[in-house]
Parts: structure tokens; sequence; C-alpha cells
């Protein structure tokens, strides 16, 4: 089977096999990875580097004699001083030989086929962003991609070019030598040079070829079993993995005659070509397909009035087999439910409810007697929300308010010098941010409390606690979680969590809907505080200021019953997605497997 034909008979499976990564944001198809396709990418290079992707030509020269040309050519160089003459490296064993290579074909060292330069140093403080006279461009790890980035450059003084051999030529492989794990012997070719000449950094080699075709060098330097040698021979520290010449220069790779080598370069060029084409259309339908659900989720918020509401979910309903067939459109789904919820569109009103007004004077009148009595102090009024500040029409017997005319009190916790590691036991821990997620209350997201260090106990977390989260991403700053009733002891607030407290005459996990509803997150993003969006916080003063649409008290039990149904559906759904994304994982392996090493 060619594997033109390999790629068309199972274009399905490549295309359909996805992977969602855990790390990425909410609702969001960048959580996505087009496993099929990056396993296909893998087998092509696979192939090509095991001679397996064109068909061998007996009349080509064998691979033995374009390495004693190769041999000859770096003598001649080291004889004229261009490059430095290197230790001899060991022949190669039988148990080195990593599969058993076609006719003409030979293993050889990677150090013995090619020139290895390691990059220029240079103090911090030498690096310039502007070119100037007297100064090069200097590559560096960041500009290491799929293919050279020339947009982004840093200029040194080319008095740091101490050897001729360090000025980056065309045809030359730039290598990452130290990066993370995944990213470390990351390679791009140097096709041009737009800014004239420019020399490379200490944390970058070129590998420099003399006789081999540069393009099925790539191809074996991008191949899966060279990749993951190149990772496990590199020295590993917490953040960055290092690649040594001591462990490159003896890699051994295979060598195929020139002429195949030629014929496999332009087999995967075209190949790859196929592989960008269906990647392509792979991320537009799903950027369509969660466009057209988002639209749709869209149509039901702005429905106005029940029949339209009605019309707009039968039209989804319909299709929803088709329509919610990924992550990120669940998590539409989920947020889209939200929103309906604190817009009054859930569930219908019972006119015999109490209306909101009422809730709220009695809330007051709660407050007014704890101020009395000495157990809250008293609260600075908060402006009633002007019409600017609502987004939309409230159902009948709800009421506008600010969260802070609902809460009893508010505090953030403290920020003791912890240990790094969570805490034994029973022992007391003080919670991380990570402790308040969209949907859970995670305890075990704490670190320990050194022995010296008395608790407060005045900071330790209850059951039904309102949690917000203080400090955190652009997108994850002010999310909230509500602590089951039954709570792990001896845990406390950290500096970066707010607990608010609620009366018992509202729900709070209503509250913790409407904190976590797209038009919070909106408000949220405007009020934020922070240089970054690495980094956002807020302040109890602007969560108190948080515009909140108040439904009857009965209301609110109901709102989040139904909530709670749909939640579990929704998750549900979830597994059933992540079910049949490793099936289809599965039987990509199975075939990248078959048929490729």
């Amino acid at each position: 089977m060619t594997i033109e034909k390999l790629i068309t008979d199972h274009i399905d499976i490549w295309s359909s096999a996805v992977q969602t990564r855990s790390t990425a944001g909410r609702g969001s198809n960048g959580k996505i990875d087009l496993y099929g396709i990056k396993k296909l990418r893998e087998l092509i290079l696979e192939l090509a580097v095991r001679g397996k992707l064109v068909p061998q030509d007996p009349n080509d020269e064998p691979a033995s004699e374009l390495l004693k040309r190769i041999a000859a050519e770096k003598a001649e160089l080291v004889k004229q001083g261009k490059i430095k003459k290197q230790k001899p490296l060991p022949e190669i064993s039988e148990d080195e030989k990593p599969f058993e290579l076609p006719e003409g074909w030979e293993c050889a060292r990677l150090g013995n086929t090619v020139a290895i330069i390691r990059g220029i140093t240079f103090p911090a403080s030498e690096k310039h962003k502007e070119p100037s006279k007297g100064k090069i461009a200097c590559l560096r790890t960041a500009n290491v991609q799929d293919s050279i980035e020339w947009d982004d450059l840093l200029y040194v003084s080319e008095s740091f070019v101490k050897r001729s051999e360090q000025f980056a030529e065309k045809g030359d492989i730039v290598m990452s030598m130290a990066n993370s794990r995944e990213l470390v012997g990351k390679v791009a070719y140097i096709y041009n040079i737009p800014t004239g000449s420019a020399t490379f950094g200490g944390f970058l080699s070129v590998i420099r070829p003399y006789g081999f075709n540069a393009a099925f060098l790539m191809s074996v330097l991008r191949s899966p079993n060279i990749k993951s040698n190149l990772i496990d021979s590199s020295s590993q520290t917490t953040n960055i993995a290092n690649i040594s010449l001591e462990k490159l220069n003896p890699l051994v790779i295979s060598v195929p005659p020139i002429g195949e080598q030629n014929r496999i370069a332009s087999k995967v060029e075209e190949l790859m070509s196929l592989c960008d084409q269906l990647e392509q259309q792979s991320l537009t339908s799903l950027d369509a397909h969660q466009q057209l659900v988002e639209t749709l989720l869209a149509s039901l918020t702005d429905s106005q009035n029940a029949e339209e509401l009605a019309e707009n979910w039968a039209r989804i309903s319909q299709h929803f087999d088709t329509l919610f067939t990924t992550e990120a459109s669940i998590d539409a789904l989920k947020k889209t439910i939200l929103q309906l919820a604190v817009m009054g569109k859930l569930v219908p009103q019972d006119p015999n409810d109490e209306p909101a007004s009422e809730l709220l004077k009695r809330i007051e009148q709660e407050k007014a007697k704890l101020v009395k009595e000495g157990k809250i102090k008293k609260q600075k009024p908060l402006p009633p929300v002007s019409d600017e500040e609502k987004p939309f029409e409230l159902p009948e017997g709800w009421k506008w308010c600010r969260l802070g005319d609902l809460a009893i009190g508010s505090e953030a916790g403290w920020s003791p010098q912890c240990e790094p590691h969570p805490r034994n036991g029973d022992d007391w821990g003080v919670l991380k941010i990570s402790s308040v997620t969209w949907g859970e209350f995670n305890p075990e997201e704490n670190k320990a409390l050194p022995v010296k260090l008395e608790p407060r106990q005045e900071y330790e977390v209850k059951g039904k606690d309102f949690l917000l989260s203080r400090a955190n991403t652009s997108e994850l700053v002010a999310r909230s979680v509500v602590v089951p009733q039954t709570v792990p002891k001896h845990l406390m607030l950290s500096d970066k969590i707010i607990r608010f407290q609620f009366s018992d005459l509202l729900d709070v996990n209503y509250i913790n809907i409407v904190n976590n509803s797209m038009l919070s997150r909106e408000y949220y993003g405007m009020v934020a505080g922070g240089t970054s969006a690495s980094m956002k916080n807020v302040t109890r003063n602007q969560v108190s200021l948080l515009p909140v649409a108040l439904p009857p008290y009965n209301e609110q039990i109901n709102i989040i019953s139904v909530i709670e149904s749909m939640s579990l559906f929704c998750d549900a759904l979830k597994e059933l997605i992540a079910s049949s994304e490793q099936i289809k994982k599965k039987l990509t392996d199975s075939i990248t497997f078959h048929l490729g090493y």
C-alpha cells in the first residue's frame, strides 16, 4: 500500500482522531490537538528514515561512497582551518543499529557526517533589540520554530563571534540545545538570511551538512525515534533539558544514497503538504462547528419571550447529536444554561412566590439586627444598579441588586510562609487558589503550615462557605465555588482567596451560579487590575459591586435543581466524547504501529 493510499483510505481516522488538552482555557478549540494528523506526520518521517517511503534504485551510488566523500571534505576543511578537528568517534556496534537497512544504505554517527557548531556567548547586558553599526543579528531558541522566525531578533557586537564557522549560512540546520523537555532538540532550516549576516546564541547549535541533502537530514532529526533519543540523552533540571555535543556527535543515523535522499526529501515535502491541507480542513471544520454551536446557543439567551425560546430550543434539539460532539461545544452549552438561569429563562416563574424585593428587605433587617448585636460591622450603602448596568429585562418578581447587598460579611485569608508540599493528614494547611475551581472545591490543593506557626482559626474553611479567587489569570480571576457541607478540618484561607458570608434567607449556590455566569465574567474582565493576563486581581469592593439579578427564594431552589441535573447530563456527554477520542486514538496508533514502526 502506498503512503498516499494509506492517507486517503483512512482520511476519516486521521482527521477525526483528536485529543483534548486539559491545560487550556474554557470552551476553546485551542484545547484540541489534531492527534491523528500529528501521528500521520510522524509516520511519514519514520517511513522516510527507514527506507520505506520511496522505492530503492539499484543504480544509485551506495551511501558508503557518499560517506567517503564527506570524510574527505571535512578533512580538507580542517586542513584549511575552517573547522576544528574532532575526536574520533567509536565504531557503530550491531546493537546500536536501530533497524535493518535497505540495500545501499549505511549507518553513521551524526558527528562524522556533519559539522556541529555551538553558538556564541555574551553577557546579558550586551543584548540589543535594534540593529546598529558593528552589531549582528543573533538567533535564539525563540527563533527556532517550524521554520526560522526572523521577526523578533536580538543584536550583539560582532566581536563575540570568535570563529568564522559561527556565522550562520544558508542551508544550516539550527537545533535548540537547551529548552523544555518537549522542545529540546527542535530543528529549523535556514533558507535565507534576510539580515545579510547572522550568528546564533549559546543555547543553539548549527548542524552544517556536507554532501547531505539537508531536507532529508531535517526529516531524520524530526523523526520520532531520533527525537526520543535526543530527549532521553539530555540532562534534566527542573524546567530545562540540555543536549551536549558529547551526546549529539555519536548519535546514530541512517544514511541512504544521495539519489534516494533527494527522492525522499521531495516525497516528504509532498506528503507534508497534504497533511497541511488536511489539518487546515480539520481546523476549519472544528471552528465552523463551534461557531454554529455558539450562534445557535446565543439565540436562546437572545429570545424575547417563552414562545421564542421554546422555538429556538426545538431547532437545537433536532440536531443535538451532531452539534454537541466536542468538549468545547459542551462547555458552551453549560455556560448558556447558566446564563439562561440568571436571566430567569431556565425555569417558569410562580406568581405565588414572595418577590425578591421582599427577600431583600428581610436580608436588610437581618443585617441591621446583627449590627445592633455587635456581630458584624455596619456596611456603607452600595449604589443602586444603574440602567446602563442592566443587560436584560427581569422577569416578574425579580430584582436587581449588588452582591454586597446580599452579603453579611467578607474577608480575605492570610499569607504565611508555607512549606512547598501539601499538609499531612489533618495537619494545618493553607489553601492555594487552585482549590477554587469552576465546579468543585479541591481541598487537597493546599500547602502545609510550618509547625512553628500558630494557625489562625478564624480563617478555617467551613461548610457552605462561598470562596472566590482574588488573584488568578484573566480567565480564572474571581471564579468561585461553594464549599460542601462536609469539609476537611484545619484548612485556612490564603490571602489570594476571599470568603463571603450570606444569609440563610438565600441559597448561596445561586450566588455562585451568578458569579460564574458569562455576564459576571465580562464584569470582572472590565474591573480586574494587574499588568498582564498571567495574573489579575479583584478587590472585595469590586466583587461587592457585582450586579445580581435576584429571583424569589423558591425560584432559586428550582434553578439550582435544574442546573444540577443539566450538569450531570453534560458531564456524562463529556465522558462519552472522551471515550470516543480514546478509541480513535488507539485506532490511529494501531495503524501507525503496524505500517511504520
